[in-house]
């Protein structure tokens, strides 16, 4: 498995106890993936970059130090649990349809004392409450997404930059034209130097 090094590479301002969660989050994940298949099995060798830092990525585009923020389709808890490990100041639910992948997320935020997050079996629209930000990780086409979480940001204050923030692969031209609305895309490989991060980009959606 590679290592947490590569978040403390990119993120070196980390407390000891970040390190410690950091360190400890591979090790969890490679233990429940053998009950519960949340990351497919050729990945979770490289956990790390793939999947940890992949999440961080939002950190380095957008500072979420105490915001409330709903993680969309979390699967197994990315892009959440990294970044409510990087942002203990911000508070984090995470949903998912899956009942199973809920269940590893709750077992990893209490393993690693994370309070600052709650995980519920349930579609993004049953959701209770409004947030400064949605984020997701590739769950479905950007058109279909606003249409799920449009209820749930929070934009009473324009100049707090709220919205939608995904991470998405490839060529998004197609998809996003659907929205027809204004949004910014960002590639991750201007902040991290990885090979995996050269197609891997951010989509933000103003709200």
């Amino acid at each position: 498995m590679d290592s947490s090094a590569i978040v403390e590479k990119y993120f070196p301002q980390l407390s000891a106890q970040q390190k410690a969660q950091f360190q400890e989050l591979g090790n969890l994940y490679a233990e429940w993936n053998e009950k519960i298949n949340v990351i497919s099995r050729k990945d979770i060798e490289h956990i790390y970059e793939k999947h940890i830092l992949h999440a961080l990525a939002i950190a380095k585009f957008q500072d979420l130090s105490g915001k409330k923020i709903l993680d969309v389709g979390t699967g197994g808890g990315f892009p959440g649990i990294p970044l409510a490990i990087l942002f203990p100041e911000a508070h984090f639910t995470l949903v998912d349809s899956i009942g199973k992948k809920i269940k590893v997320v709750k077992a990893v935020a209490e393993a690693l004392g994370l309070e600052n997050v709650e995980a519920y079996h349930q579609r993004a629209e049953k959701t209770k409450g409004k947030f400064d930000f949605v984020i997701s990780r590739a769950v479905t086409r950007m058109k279909a997404f606003i249409h799920w979480v449009v209820e749930k940001v929070h934009s009473d204050k324009p100049e707090d930059n709220s919205g939608i923030i995904a991470l998405k692969g490839g060529n998004l031209e197609e998809e996003m034209a659907e929205i027809k609305r204004m949004y910014q895309e960002i590639s991750i490989s201007d902040y991290f130097s990885e090979p995996f991060f050269e197609t891997k980009k951010i989509v933000f959606v103003p709200f």
